[in-house]
């Protein structure tokens, strides 16, 4: 029985422990929700209330924006009409500047010429002062001259005051005469070239000899080649003996020689006895209607310009111009062609027309000789000229058609002029420009390639090499050998007519400064 109770007991005392504890509990649970409830209802009030906030916030700035934007503009406008005034204050300003300084000049140059006048009146009345004072003495000396005397003086001072008239006239004069020898000098040289029309040959090396067949060309050469060694011994020419049907070619760069060959080769060839001995014989008979050709040619020239008597050894270099060409030129057609020029020229300027004509002809006559003599042809025809007894006029124009020696008389220039207008007329000549060019870029090349030398230039259409050399670095007793060296390689590097003048320069220079 008392277990019962007290176990009774126990089970009271553990339901109310058991009541109380979840009473705790639910208790808790129902605060914590009153108290989430009241949180969700705090926010929900704070939410209102920052959305609140935030609209009247947005409010109050919007209005600040607006009163902010409405002072901004007032201010602007202020500010543009205050500098609207104040631009219209400067440019008032500028201009009273302006009219200041307009005025100030004005009153400057008013003062300059008012001061002008004031010096030009000054002078004026100082040179009246003179001229009354002079005019004083030369009143009280003419009341001492005589009649005779007073004339006298009238004469010298009209002469004086002509004399200025005078010179202008003799200026006027002098130019119009210089416009009138200009057109006439064009209007003579335009007559000589229209009444001077001569052909002109191309220059070549090589003579073609056709013949009967090719079985020829086996004798030509021989047994052992010795008939062509011969024959090119003898004719000091190169045959040329190749695949070209019914034909051979000799080669020299001497025309002389080739013509020879030539006759040699065709005498041989009708013939048909060609052997050493043979080849021989015809060539000195070749040889000799060589000499008569050129005799004849020379003679056929000077009959043709009607030059009269003229020495035989003379006619016969003549004769030789006809188998010598300069630049594709042949000489003697350009020789006849200058004599025909310088006769026309000197009739227009009522010169001596024969010696214009002889001297036109012989210009070139150096040309004949020029290979086997050293110098200038112009210079080695003047040497000729002369040991024949030729006029001294004549040699003094053939000496100085290239400058060898100063242009002095009329003829020199006629037959400079006469050789120009030959020599330059299109197609005359057939070195072309490439090739000038070529020839005088290679003289430059080679001067320029000694040590010590600082430039050099082809002059005279490449017959003359100026080099110029760097002072510091050659002496001058080296000159001479420098100008040596130079020719000799151009010799062996280069091909051209004629000769080369190399002329060495060296300068010194010194400077001083005046502080």
């Amino acid at each position: 029985m008392n277990l019962s109770l007290i176990a009774y007991e126990i089970l009271v005392i553990l339901v109310f422990f058991l009541g109380g504890v979840i009473g705790f509990y639910i208790r808790r649970y129902i605060s914590e929700s009153k108290i989430g409830g009241a949180e969700k209802e705090a926010q929900k009030i704070k939410e209102l209330a920052s959305q609140e906030a935030e609209l009247k916030s947005k409010e109050i700035i919007s209005k600040a924006r607006e009163e902010a934007v409405k002072i901004k503009n007032d201010v602007d406008r202020e500010l543009k009409n205050r500098k609207v005034e104040i631009q219209k204050l400067e440019t008032r300003l500028l201009q009273r500047e302006e009219s200041i300084e307009k005025k100030i000049e004005a009153v400057d140059k008013r003062e300059r010429a008012i001061f002008q006048k004031e010096e030009e009146i000054r002078k004026m009345r100082e040179a009246l002062a003179r001229q009354y004072e002079k005019h004083k003495q030369e009143l009280l000396r003419i009341a001492n001259l005589s009649e005779e005397e007073a004339r006298r003086e009238l004469f010298n001072k009209l002469e004086d005051e002509l004399k200025v008239d005078l010179s202008k006239k003799i200026k006027e004069y002098e130019d119009r005469l210089i416009e009138i020898e200009k057109q006439k000098a064009q209007e003579i040289i335009a007559t000589a070239v229209q009444r001077s029309a001569v052909d002109f040959v191309s220059e070549s090396t090589i003579t073609v000899v056709p013949l009967p067949n090719d079985e020829v060309k086996g004798r030509i050469i021989g047994r052992e080649g010795r008939n062509i060694r011969t024959f090119e011994s003898l004719t000091e020419t190169e045959l040329i003996i190749d695949d070209t049907p019914e034909a051979v070619v000799i080669s020299s760069f001497d025309p002389i020689r080739r013509e020879v060959a030539k006759l040699t080769l065709e005498k041989l060839i009708v013939d048909g006895r060609i052997h050493p001995s043979r080849i021989e014989e015809l060539y000195e008979k070749a040889k000799e209607e060589m000499e008569e050709k050129i005799l004849e040619e020379g003679e056929k020239a000077i009959s043709e310009l009607n030059l009269g008597d003229m020495p035989k050894e003379l006619i016969k270099l003549v004769g030789k111009l006809k188998f010598r060409t300069s630049f594709g030129q042949n000489v003697l057609q350009h020789s006849l062609e200058v004599s025909n020029l310088a006769g026309i020229i000197a009739s227009e300027l009522h010169m001596n027309y024969q010696i214009s004509r002889r001297a036109g002809l012989l210009h070139d006559i150096g040309k004949a000789i020029d290979k086997e003599t050293e110098g200038p042809h112009a210079l080695i025809g003047a040497d000729i000229l002369r040991k024949f007894g030729e006029n001294e006029e004549i040699i003094h124009a053939v000496a100085s058609h290239h400058y060898d020696v100063p242009l002095e008389k009329p003829l020199d220039y006629i037959i400079q002029a006469s050789d120009a207008i030959s020599a330059s007329r299109p197609g005359v000549r057939n070195e072309s420009i490439e090739q000038y060019i070529k020839r005088i870029e290679e003289l430059e090349k080679i001067a320029t390639s000694f040590d010590g030398v600082e430039k050099a230039y082809a002059l005279q259409a490449g017959r003359e090499v100026r080099v110029f050399v760097k002072p510091d670095s050659i002496d001058d007793a080296v000159l001479p050998k420098l100008a040596f060296d130079i020719a000799k390689k151009i010799e062996n590097e280069i091909v051209y007519p004629g000769q080369i003048k190399v002329l060495v320069v060296r300068e010194s220079k010194a400077f001083g400064y005046a502080k």
